[in-house]
């Protein structure tokens, strides 16, 4: 599958806005957050740059993403759900934004539980996440 740029852009800045859900910033969502930031093409200065302002900027709109496909959709939530597990338990907040970025992309609430209790019982990070099988396009 291959990402627009547009796409890509709302996967990255989505991503941002679930990790201040919870008004912290972990160093597993950090690194996870570069990886995926590395895997869209963006610059390794700039993910550093907003992750590390993410908690604090407040012209960044909480608005939740809409993709171009629910295929890609759903690699948004499951890369979500991941960031999600990584500090141990998923916060409301997180699994209140995620289940309504869900919804917003038409995706069916059973189908997004279901995810939620797979990523709950991870006891790992997942090898690769969503967006690294994914293709970059750059238009």
């Amino acid at each position: 599958m291959t990402i627009r740029i547009i796409d890509r852009s709302k996967y990255f800045k989505g991503l941002l806005l679930l990790i201040r859900q919870d008004r912290k910033v972990t160093e597993t969502e950090k690194k996870l957050m570069m990886r995926i930031g590395k895997s869209l093409g963006f610059e390794r200065e700039f993910c550093i740059n907003v992750i590390h302002e993410i908690l604090d900027n407040v012209h960044i709109s909480d608005e939740i993403p809409e993709f171009s496909s629910k295929e890609l959709a759903k690699k948004f939530i499951r890369d979500g759900l991941a960031i999600a597990v990584s500090d141990v338990e998923v916060h409301p907040d997180e699994e209140k934004w995620l289940r309504t970025a869900a919804e917003r992309n038409g995706l069916d609430i059973d189908w997004f539980m279901e995810e939620l209790s797979k990523a709950s019982l991870r006891k790992e990070l997942p090898g690769i996440l969503e967006v690294e099988s994914l293709s970059v396009k750059h238009s």
